[in-house]
């Protein structure tokens, strides 16, 4: 059986790891990829993640978008969270941020408003988000520098052209 929807851990001030991609990515992956039931979560996630990485599908997050969106995540700063890092893929963004709300209403909130400024922007209707996420929490130093690190590096191992404009992480010079 497969899961529809993942547990999320919801824990004020706790470090959160998130994940977001674009609809039109997700359905085709769904479409291109048969799901091993053998593999771990993590190992579905990493398999998913080098796929999409690469992928044209829903890669709407491109140009001056990048640039409106991390203005927008780095606006929501202490409303929502504690922003540490964010990464806009050409599907999909990955944030790093100290909860400050529950999960699920700053999920809600950066979904919409983005997907509101995304459409907008590309005068487009509908839905841009999937309507899942993944995040997961971070508990150690270790695990929070290799978080910062993966989120930092993602564009530059995916061979983006912009990579360093798709990255904002409170720790870099700018």
């Amino acid at each position: 059986m497969i899961c529809k929807s993942l547990f999320h851990i919801n824990q004020m001030n706790a470090i959160q790891f998130v994940t977001f991609r674009t609809q039109a990515s997700i359905t085709y992956y769904l479409q291109k990829n048969i799901i091993d039931i053998e593999k771990s979560p993590s190992e579905l996630q990493l398999k998913q993640d080098k796929f999409l990485d690469n992928s044209s599908a829903g890669a709407l997050l491109n140009g001056e978008l990048i640039t409106q969106l991390i203005t927008f995540f780095k606006s929501q700063n202490t409303k929502c969270y504690h922003l540490i890092a964010v990464s806009i893929m050409p599907n999909h963004v990955h944030l790093l941020f100290e909860q400050l709300s529950p999960l699920v209403n700053i999920m809600q909130k950066i979904k919409g408003a983005s997907a509101f400024l995304v459409n907008k922007h590309c005068q487009r209707k509908g839905i841009l988000w999937d309507r899942g996420y993944f995040d997961k929490v971070v508990r150690t130093e270790k695990q929070f520098q290799m978080t910062y690190q993966y989120i930092k590096n993602n564009a530059l191992k995916a061979g983006l052209k912009d990579a360093e404009q798709r990255f904002y992480g409170i720790y870099e010079d700018k």
